[in-house]
Order: C-alpha cells, then structure tokens, then sequence
C-alpha cells in the first residue's frame, strides 16, 4: 500500500486540490501561474481515487506547511523550527521546515528582524557599499531605512544610488553573504536570479529616513545622478499623497501659482477622495469654477494627467524643502474620461 512519502509535489498538491472540492480548488487557481494551472489540472485528472488515509496525511501535511509558514513569517525560520520541535518532535519539525523552504523558497535575509538590526549595523558599518545595497534591498523599507540612516553621510547616497540600479544578483553571491552573516540559507535560495533592488526600493527606503538623512542622499544624487535623483523624485510623494496633508498645508499648496485649467486636468485622473479634499480647501466660487473645467474638457491624455499632477507635486516637494509645510513620514497614454 502506498504511503504519502512515495508521492511527489506535484501528485501530492493534485490529491490536495481533490480534497478540498470543486470551489475551494477553484480559488487556488486564482493564484497560479497558466502553466501550474495545465499541470496540476493534467494531473488530477490522471488520478482516479484518493484513499481517506492518504487524505488526511496530505490535509494534515498541508496544515503543518501553512502553520509552519505563519510561525517564519512572525519570527523567521529559527523560531519556526523551535516551535514545531516543541510541537512536533525534532524529526517531524526538520521534515516540515526542508519542505517548506525548498518548495515555497523563503526570502534571503528572512532571519534578520528589528532586535537584530543593531548587530545589523555593526557587522556591516565597514562592508562595501554594493554588499550593503544588496542587503537593504531584501529588508523591510523601515529596517532598511534604520540601517541606511546609521551609514557615514558619504557612504549613504551611494548606497542608495546602488540599490536603485540595482537589476538582478546571483544566488551564489546573496548565498556567499548569507554566511558570512553566519546564518546557514542556502536551502532556501531560489535556482534562478532573483529581481531585488531598484528605483521602487529605494524610494520605499528613503520614505521611510528621517528627512536629514534623506536630504543629504537627494542632494549628492542630484550631483551625481541627475536623471536618477529627478526619476526617484517623482515617486518620493505622488499626487494621491495630498491626502496625507492637513487642511492648512493643502491651502499653502493651492495659494501657489496654479493654472486653474491644469489643477482641472491634474483632479481629472485622481480619486474622488483627493478632489473632495481639494474642493474642500477652495473657494466655492473657484471649487464650481473647476468642477465645471473639468465637466467640459472632455477626455484627457493620461501623460497630460500626470505633466499636470507633477507640477503639483514639485510645488510641495518645494514647500517642504522651505520648511512651509510637512509631509508625515512614515503605463499607457490611455484617455481619462
């Protein structure tokens, strides 16, 4: 008689999807990539039967995996492993977590979390800006931010710049890091190059800097980097972001030298939220004024929606620099109709 052992992946998540029934199958493969899909559909119907026995093995195995997977996400793959050993024996926990991490490839890096940023800093302080960069980019934006505020103001603009032209990195070299951090990942690494790093990162990062340390990192990229300092810019604080402004700062804002018409074309592609609370800081005679601007231009070019919007935004980001106001800190060209 078969045991579950001598099933592989794939027959084991076939027998899983029949299991669980038609509906609950049904929104798993929302999930899955089109040829997941094709494999495993293949691949159920191939199978004829599921014995109850091996049913509640892969149910039961399924649970432990998904248990497993909540106990890394809380606490990393040390914690995880301590409590199933608690749970479930040494042997069985060891099972679990070699599944787990092979088949759902664990973030590199997993193992650092807040206690440990302090250590963090220390060991990496005099490591090479592109190992450092590299590191970051596998961190959460505030560990990452913590991390790159404690750098030497020289090193922390070309760290910065390194994370947001940073495209792909070998395994092999995230694995060689990894122990030189002394923590023994390499079971989890993905067989492919893994996509870290760029211009969305980095912003994540400096969004989350206190704002000495992300005005020092913008001013040397603006001298070194123009074109990457002007791209990193734009996304530091977009246009929906006015409504983390308060009442008084949006009205500095609209104060400003602001064409009616293109505060019109800039609320035409935002949300009713942002143009309630622009509305609200207007003038009623002006608030009508460009609600009817806006009625009678009809559709708009997305790319004229944002040449609008980010004139807006420079306007802020100008305020801000002065000191004016204070933000929190924390496609196509298709037509809008």
């Amino acid at each position: 008689m078969a045991a579950l052992d001598d099933y592989n992946g794939k027959e084991k998540a076939a027998m899983l999807l029949i299991s669980l029934g038609p509906e609950k199958s049904a929104e798993i493969f929302k999930y899955l990539k089109e040829d997941e899909i094709e494999a495993l559909t293949l691949e159920i119907a191939n199978i004829s039967s599921v014995m109850p026995d091996i049913k509640e093995e892969v149910l039961e195995e399924f649970y432990q995996i998904c248990i497993a997977q909540q106990y890394i996400t809380e606490g990393g793959i040390v914690y995880a492993k301590q409590i199933l050993e608690k749970a479930l024996g040494e042997n069985k926990a060891h099972e679990i977590i070699n599944k787990l991490t092979v088949s759902l490839q664990v973030r590199p890096f997993d193992f650092i979390r807040k206690d440990d940023i302090s250590q963090v800093i220390n060991f990496i302080q005099n490591e090479h800006p592109q190992t450092i960069a590299l590191i970051l980019s596998y961190l959460k934006p505030p560990q990452a931010a913590e991390i790159l505020a404690s750098l030497e103001s020289d090193k922390q603009a070309d760290v910065a710049k390194r994370v947001a032209l940073m495209d792909r990195t070998s395994p092999d070299v995230i694995k060689e890091i990894e122990n030189t951090l002394e923590k023994k990942l390499s079971s989890i690494m993905t067989a492919d190059y893994a996509d870290v790093g760029g211009v969305d990162a980095i912003v994540e990062i400096l969004n989350s800097v206190d704002r000495a340390t992300e005005k020092n990192i913008m001013e040397t990229l603006e001298t070194e980097d123009l074109e990457l300092s002007e791209e990193i810019k734009k996304k530091m604080f977009v246009f929906e972001d006015i409504l983390s402004l308060d009442n008084r700062s949006i009205q500095n804002v609209l104060r400003q030298d602001i064409d009616n018409r293109e505060l019109a074309i800039a609320l035409k592609g935002s949300s009713e939220d942002v143009q309630n609370i622009i509305f609200q800081n207007l003038s009623k005679r002006l608030a009508s004024m460009i609600k009817e601007e806006m009625e009678f231009m009809g559709p708009v070019r997305r790319s004229d929606v944002e040449e609008a919007q980010q004139k807006i935004v420079n306007i802020i980001r100008r305020l801000q620099d002065t000191g004016e106001i204070i933000i929190a800190r924390g496609g196509g060209d298709e037509l809008i109709v």
